[in-house]
């Protein structure tokens, strides 16, 4: 097998070479955005460009992307676009740009919105050159460009105006492409589409022939595409030369095929052209898919397209069909066939006699039917309506080829589509993982079609659904699988030994070699299954490597994946290997395997289970692991071997590697997708035909939900009524009570509540009262009743006074129904949500929630807001790895929560027994939680019951105060408690106080009967699987854990009724819906009543490795990003309490209305400037260092020395001003930059207190959801903008600072780019300069926006920076090294005060005494990440390690390495008086 050769790179054009290109100067010319004076509009340009430039080019890909970044397209194409000018050339240009826009993933239509008039008559025109004749004025190249073009149109039907056009394509009316009698079939099996069939007729006579004859055009599009293909697929020939125009042509054919079966709108009446057509039979009879090189891609498509035109699904109605509805469909497909045999066909008997199981495979059909002439073959079909009936004396002009494949692929019996998953294994092996057409590599540049799934935004059923996620979510793990493979095999280096045998030069930490390989087990097959049910293998390694890694491997657990990889090389001993070249034929790689771990064997050969007790230390190197084989790969493979002679896979292993197992989890998740496509997984009805795509939109919402809860207790949500009233604006509220000083929360509100299904009309005077009634609230204050006397059982209450868009995404969490809120950067988004959950436990103390995060991170943030709020811990359970981060001492973990509940029950024991002490009963009532249930029964109850008989108000007696106090049975018990309990103020308080002190003890015995379960459970595992399924009332857990432990949930009985999800749109679509389903169904129907989902899909999305599943499959799509394109109502919180105004003001346009709350105005760190720093945000523009802009010493690893040497000065700036250093964070868009600046860090900062480290350097990426006070942000790229072209991203970067944010970049790259104009038009306004104010200490008392009273420094460039910040390093030394001599002459008194101070000095002048007198010495030249821009040592007598800046005047290179730690070695030319090679005396 060879791998396929490496697809090229698609470089980037630089800035220099897109100043020197001719469209650039067109476009300074016509239509750049930043040109005052343009030329007016010339049709003549638009020809120039398409014939010398793109045609010329062969649409070259740099050609096309330096168009459509020019912004030729919104500013010149369609601005000027109208039927006068249409012509050939115009139209290619703006497809072409349009399908540059869907490569690259940035918004294609929105040009069109703005302008939509002519859109019709340029889409006709589209339309008509897609049919036109190849050989005419369109070449093939031009048509497959068009296909495309027509491919995105039919994916973009959530846009209004492309809708309109394309459904005249693709409704009923197209069927007159049909032929008659297969139209009368149709309509005779559904009567009401003959209603409609014969209104169209109806409606088209009405119409004037020149309507009539347009509307016939649209119609008949989709059946001419299809005989023009099928022109084309007969033309290519079956061994001579092919043009790749005719086979691109082809894909992109069968490509736009099916995307049309795969989106029910489209498929609706399509579906039956298709089948009418033959497209299958004529292409699977095509010289194309028999040429092996050509055809492999047009092979893959065409097996999609036969999945999706015989998809199980009623393509009328859209339903599901089940197992036995196909079968029935098949059966009647055969009868039919029999039926007509038996009538007409004498020669046909046997066959119309058979039972259908004999005749229905294609071996027995072929048996029949093969002898049959052609003209027989053809009558046959015409009496199945699958041809036009053959006339009289004539002979058929199709051959029997084409017949028998007609026939025989139509009746065949066909394996359901389950049966082929469930017979599919789960590991990838090698012929998937290196197969390019569907697992490209990272160089993927969008160009071709792959045979692989696409997410877009409806799907046909639940199970094709799933599907879909699954193949992409498989072929995903597949791709990251390759990654490890190559790197952990080419590591270790194999060689051809001179025996021929295998011999590995080098070592990998995540590989072994194999020393024996058994297979142990092959388990019997199940009843009905072909394949063994289970097949077990031992394979013993030789561990002689370090400790830690030997540990590694011994600390593999049960269920982690491995790989088992055969490797013969033939390259001998000590040949190197070659990263750039195929990776198979190096390594000499045959066969990879998957397989899952049971466990390591012991001395005995036993398994060693996992579990608490420690594991026994096994002698020698040599350890030996029991695993599990997938066991329909094993099927398939012995099948192979017995059969066609091949050899046995499993006796050639010699290399197993292993994964980390954090990236290792994607068998489990495949498995649990396979697990619900076999289950009737039912998702609610309010939810199934969202989660598709279909219907309304909004019929999930609250507002439309049949079972809408009127009256919710808002517990501690508003501060005080004032807060309540302008909550809801534009509604009246109406309190239930009007004395101002009961008016106090908490409230309970009821809404006026409509019935979910649309009102009827009502007659004039009606409305106003209606809408007067719809906007009143009538509010009810409540007193929570007294928990007790002690200061702990007064509630917790919640101090945010939120917003009225936040008080409505609380309201709508709290209602049954699917709830979306989407949360800009600092708007308060977890505090929502957790007063969500907290409203929800106190309304609905029975139902029970489950909360899933993307991250551990944000899941601990959540946990430790709910702690604060008044939920009771004991009803708190997370789950998965993560609860070792949270930042508290109590442990919400499965045993966590096990051990909480012994001890608590142990303290309510003691207080029990503290009780019947204080009662003076004898006994030991607090021996078990039952016994203590007794007491409570027998002894307090009864005392409480004699106390309230005796105190209760008698009717016609005034009550006595005194009675409350001198009656009360529990004195003695409170004591401890504040005193006095009773304030004998009024009866009505005391009473009330009296009252909560026996809820405090009836508590004490309602938790007791709680735990009692405890005490009958023995084992740890048993509690916690009972606090899991009964106890917790909120769930935590990442999706990641859902989808892992699905299957386990889901056996122990878990249930839930609320789900909560943060960070929505981060999650993958396949993870977000796995949690809806973690319980089985009640009586066929889901108990989920809520789905919460909170997210930003402004910000970045799920992270997918490979570039091409990414883009061309939409898979960082998330299920919140889907929802809000379908159209689903969200709640869009509005008011931001993170940055300064200003810096919102880079990243708010990108929101609906996004303003400030009122703090960010008034509290003085938002109006106080940042001192030493004349602007709170500013862009910096970084020329080329030393004639160097951006590099990349690995492919997309890349790096700029000049703006890393750049932030890290400004940073030490910052920290000698004062700036403390953790408030500051360093942020990149690139891996390789992020390496650079750790790598300066280290060497610059170092340890060196007056300095210190960032707060963290990494990338805007990884930053995501975290926030700092100063942020410093490096760009990198100067060639092209790269992926910060992904507004998502900006706004990430944008977002991450509250009070400063400083930016360096090239500046003309990144202000010519239309997505991020919004934001560099505002950066750009200010200087591009670095100002800086030297002078002024941190903190200052500067308002933000004053002129500074100091002197304003302006920095031109980095050297300069760099320079400036080391002569001020060495200025702030000298001072404080002067301020410690004088120190030494005070009188002994004050020195004696002064020690502490004294301690720090002498720490510094150790320091600054380091620096120079290491100066003579050069160590040996380091090699950093930057290495791809090292110059030699002894060229300019510095280190690599320096800023190497000595080539500009006015810098010195002696960048101080400021730690002391490095040498600092000038040219003469360019010393300067601080000269840093002076001896240590001259600096003192």
């Amino acid at each position: 097998m060879t791998a396929p050769a490496q697809p090229k790179k698609i470089v980037a054009p630089t800035v220099s070479q897109i100043n020197a290109e001719f469209v650039t100067q067109l476009a300074c010319k016509y239509w750049a955005p930043h040109i005052k004076k343009k030329s007016p509009f010339d049709i003549k340009v638009i020809e120039d460009i398409y014939e010398k430039e793109i045609v010329k080019s062969r649409f070259a890909i740099r050609k096309i992307m330096l168009l459509e970044f020019s912004q030729y397209l919104e500013n010149y194409l369609w601005m000027n676009y109208s039927p006068e000018v249409s012509s050939k050339a115009y139209l290619m240009s703006i497809c072409c740009m349009v399908n540059e826009k869907f490569r690259e993933n940035v918004p294609a239509w929105e040009t069109f919105k703005k302008k939509p008039d002519h859109f019709p008559f340029f889409f006709k025109c589209i339309l008509k050159a897609a049919l036109a004749e190849t050989d005419g004025e369109f070449s093939l190249h031009e048509q497959t460009v068009l296909l495309l073009f027509l491919d995105h149109c039919f994916n973009s039907l959530e846009v209004d105006l492309i809708r309109s056009q394309v459904q005249q394509l693709i409704s009923l009316p197209m069927w007159m492409g049909l032929q008659p009698a297969r139209l009368e079939l149709e309509l005779k099996k559904t009567p009401k589409l003959r209603k409609f069939w014969n209104l169209i007729k109806k409606n088209d006579e009405k119409m004037d022939s020149e309507a009539r004859e347009q509307a016939y055009q649209e119609r008949r599009f989709l059946s001419q595409l299809i005989q023009k293909f099928i022109s084309v697929l007969k033309s290519v020939p079956l061994s001579d030369p092919v043009t790749m125009d005719k086979v691109h042509y082809c894909e992109r054919f069968i490509e736009l095929m099916i995307d049309l079966e795969a989106l029910l709108p489209t498929r609706r009446w399509f579906n039956t052209i298709l089948d009418d057509s033959h497209v299958l039979v004529h292409c699977y009879l095509s010289n194309l898919v028999r040429r092996e090189e050509d055809g492999h891609l047009f092979s893959q498509l065409l097996d999609m397209l036969k999945f999706y035109t015989g998809f199980e699904i009623n393509d009328q109605t859209g339903n599901a069909l089940t197992e036995n509805e196909m079968t029935t469909i098949h059966y009647d497909r055969i009868t039919s066939l029999q039926r007509a045999a038996f009538a007409h066909f004498p020669e046909l008997y046997d066959f119309a006699l058979s039972n259908v199981a004999e005749v229905d495979t294609r071996e027995s059909l072929v048996k029949f039917f093969g002898p049959l002439s052609s003209n027989t073959l053809h009558q046959v079909a015409s009496y199945l309506c699958l041809l036009p009936t053959l006339p009289k004396a004539e002979d058929t002009t199709f051959d029997k080829e084409f017949l028998l494949e007609l026939l025989v692929s139509r009746h065949e019996r066909r394996i359901s589509q389950i049966q082929q998953l469930n017979q599919m294994p789960l590991y990838p092996t090698e012929k998937i993982i290196w197969d390019e057409n569907i697992v490209p590599t990272e160089y993927y540049s969008g160009e071709g079609c792959l045979a692989l799934p696409k997410l877009n935004l409806q799907f046909l059923t639940l199970h094709d659904y799933l599907l879909r996620n699954f193949n992409l979510f498989r072929l995903e793990s597949t791709y990251e699988i390759r990654q490890d493979i190559e790197d952990s095999v080419s590591r270790m280096k194999p060689w051809q030994s001179e025996y021929g045998g295998v011999v590995f030069g080098g070592w990998a930490r995540m590989a072994q070699p194999i020393v024996a390989f058994t297979v142990v087990e092959v388990a019997k097959p199940n009843i009905g299954e072909n394949w063994p049910t289970r097949v077990r293998a031992d394979v013993t390694i030789n561990l002689n490597v370090r400790d830690h890694i030997k540990d590694e491997w011994e600390g593999l657990r049960k269920h982690d994946v491995c790989f088992l990889i055969t490797v013969r090389p033939t390259k001998p001993y000590g040949t190197k290997f070659d990263r750039r070249r195929p990776f198979i034929e190096q390594v000499g790689l045959v066969y990879v395997r998957g397989c899952e771990i049971q466990g390591m064997l012991d001395d005995k050969g036993r398994v060693i289970e996992d579990g608490p007790e420690p594991r026994p230390s096994l002698r020698g190197e040599s350890r030996t692991f029991r695993v599990f084989l997938d066991p329909n790969q094993y099927q398939q493979d012995m099948t192979n071997t017995i059969q066609n002679g091949a050899e046995d896979v499993y006796e050639t292993f010699n290399v197993i590697m292993r994964r980390k197992p954090k990236e290792n989890n994607f068998k489990a998740v495949l498995e649990t997708i396979r697990n619900l496509m076999n289950t009737d997984c039912v998702v609610p009805d309010w939810l199934h035909d969202i989660i598709l795509g279909y219907g309304d939109p909004s019929s999930a919402h609250y507002s439309k939900m049949p079972n809408q809860i009127a009256t919710l207790d808002f517990n501690d949500t508003f501060l005080s009524i004032e807060h309540l009233k302008t909550s809801f604006p534009g509604h009246h509220v109406k309190v239930t009570v009007d004395d101002p000083a009961l008016q106090i929360p908490p409230f309970r509100i009821t809404f006026p509540v409509r019935s979910g299904k649309g009102k009827k009309r009502k007659d004039v005077d009606g409305e106003d009262e209606d809408t007067e009634e719809a906007k009143t609230l009538i509010v009810e204050p409540h007193v929570i009743p007294n928990r007790g006397p002690y200061p702990y059982n007064q509630p917790k209450r919640n101090t945010i006074q939120f917003t009225h868009t936040q008080i409505e995404a609380i309201r709508a969490g709290m209602q049954p129904g699917l709830t979306m809120v989407v949360g800009p950067p600092g708007t308060g988004k977890t505090d929502v949500a957790v007063q969500i959950i907290s409203n929800i436990y106190h309304n609905f103390p029975e139902q029970r929630t489950l909360i899933v995060t993307h991250s551990n991170q944000a899941l601990n943030q959540l946990f430790e807001k709910i702690m604060a709020l008044d939920i009771d811990e004991r009803h708190l359970l997370r789950l998965g790895h993560g609860e070792e981060e949270l930042e508290t001492e109590k442990d919400f973990s499965r045993y966590g929560r096990v051990n909480y509940v012994l001890a608590r029950r142990i303290e309510l024991l003691e207080e029990v027994k503290r009780l019947q002490k204080s009662l003076g009963v004898p006994g030991d009532a607090s021996y078990t939680c039952e016994t203590a249930g007794y007491f409570f029964l027998y002894q307090v109850m009864s005392r409480w019951e004699e106390y309230i008989s005796k105190v209760k108000n008698k009717s016609n007696t005034m009550p006595d105060i005194t009675e409350v106090s001198a009656f009360f049975p529990f004195h003695e018990y409170f004591a401890n408690a504040p005193q006095p309990i009773f304030k004998g103020r009024s009866y009505e308080e005391d009473m009330e106080i009296a009252e909560g002190c026996f809820r405090h003890i009836k508590k004490i015995f309602t938790q007791l009967e709680e735990f009692r379960a405890s005490e009958l459970l023995r084992s740890g595992l048993d509690r916690s699987k009972y606090l899991l399924v009964k106890e917790a009332k909120i769930i935590a857990m990442t999706c990641t854990h859902a989808a892992l432990k699905r299957h386990d949930l889901v056996k122990l009985g878990f249930k839930y009724d609320n789900i909560l999800m943060e960070e929505a749109a981060q999650i993958l679509e396949i993870e977000t819906f796995i949690p809806l389903l973690l319980q089985n169904p009640q009586d066929g129907f889901s108990r989920l009543k809520r789905w919460i989902m909170i997210g930003d899909h402004h910000q970045l999305p799920p992270v997918i490795k490979n570039m091409a599943f990414q883009k061309y499959s939409n898979m960082e799509q998330s299920l919140f990003t889907r929802f809000v394109r379908v159209g689903v109502p969200t709640v869009d919180l509005d008011a931001q309490g993170r940055a300064r105004a200003s810096l919102c003001n880079l990243y708010n346009w990108r929101y609906k209305n996004l303003g400030n709350l009122p703090h960010v105005q008034l509290l003085p760190e938002f109006s106080t400037a940042n001192a030493g720093l004349l602007y709170d945000f500013q862009l910096i523009n970084v020329e080329d260092f030393q004639g160097v802009g951006e590099s990349e010493p690995n492919p997309y690893f890349y790096q700029n020395l000049g703006e890393a040497e750049y932030v890290v000065a400004l940073f030490m700036y910052m920290c000698l001003l004062g700036y403390p250093a953790d408030k500051i964070s360093i942020l990149t868009t690139y891996n390789g930059q992020k390496h650079l600046i750790r790598d300066i860090i280290n060497r610059r900062c170092g340890s060196n207190p007056l300095i210190g480290r960032p707060n963290k350097v990494t990338t805007v990426d990884r930053f995501q959801g975290q926030q700092n006070d100063y942020i410093l942000l490096s760009l990198v790229r100067t060639r092209a903008v790269g992926h910060l072209r992904d507004v998502r991203r900006l706004v990430v970067a944008m977002s991450r600072a509250r009070l400063g944010l400083y930016i360096f970049a090239r500046v003309s790259l990144f202000q010519n780019c239309f997505e991020l104009t919004p934001a560099f038009s505002q950066l750009t306004a200010r200087p591009l300069h670095l100002h800086i104010i030297p002078t002024e200490p941190f903190p200052t008392s500067r308002k933000n926006g004053e002129r500074p009273s100091h002197e304003v420094q302006i920095i031109k460039n980095m050297p300069q920076m760099a320079n400036f910040v080391y002569n001020m390093y060495m200025h702030l030394i000298q001072t404080t090294h002067h301020y410690h001599q004088t120190l030494l002459q005070l009188p002994p008194a004050m020195v004696e005060e002064s020690e502490e101070v004294q301690s720090q000095e002498t720490e510094l002048e150790t320091e600054e005494e380091a620096m120079p007198a290491q100066a003579d010495v050069v160590p040996d030249k380091a090699t950093d990440a930057s290495s791809s821009q090292e110059t030699s040592a002894s060229e300019t007598e510095t280190t690599p390690n320096q800023i190497r800046a000595s080539s500009s005047p006015e810098a010195i290179p002696a960048e101080s390495e400021i730690t002391g730690t490095g040498p600092v070695t000038v040219p003469v030319e360019n010393s300067t008086p601080h000269d840093v090679t002076s001896t240590p005396g001259e600096t003192e």
